[in-house]
């Protein structure tokens, strides 16, 4: 099935499961379902909880966590990320759980530097491409955190 919106490759803010985490995003906030019954972080977003079937509660986390995988995206397999390439996509366990991982745009890093494990914390920035003229979608992305 073709995907038919015409806001495509922004992400689908209206979607009645992903919805919560859009909203929390345009408020720089990081959301994550979180089990009311068994206090498990649930990611990707469900209905219910898949180990004890509870209901979700959208959750703030801290958006510090660390690189568990990434992939440094050379070559357009799409024309809206032209302007885009180099970029680096990752999956991030978040500190609150390290199961759930968020696959996110890894930015202002250098990739040849990067190695798992690397502490990163969230930053929100407005995502835009230049096929959907006019429109952005605010989305967690991550960083390599600064030591301290």
């Amino acid at each position: 099935m073709a995907i038919e919106r015409f806001t495509f490759p922004l992400p689908d803010i209206d979607d009645p499961l992903t919805a919560p985490f859009f909203a929390g995003a345009a408020r720089d906030e990081l959301l994550i379902p979180r089990c009311d019954a068994c206090a498990r972080y649930v990611w990707y977003p469900s209905e219910r909880c898949a180990i004890c079937a509870g209901p979700l509660v959208w959750t703030s986390v801290s958006g510090r966590g660390t690189l568990f995988s990434w992939a440094v995206v050379e070559r357009v397999f799409l024309p809206a990320f032209a302007e885009q390439v180099p970029y680096v996509t990752a999956l991030i366990a978040l500190e609150e759980d390290s199961s759930v991982r968020l696959c996110a745009y890894l930015v202002d890093v250098d990739a040849a530097a990067l190695r798992a494990e690397v502490p990163c914390a969230v930053e929100f920035r407005d995502l835009q491409f230049p096929t959907v003229a006019g429109v952005s979608v605010r989305v967690p992305m991550f960083t390599v955190a600064r030591r301290q």
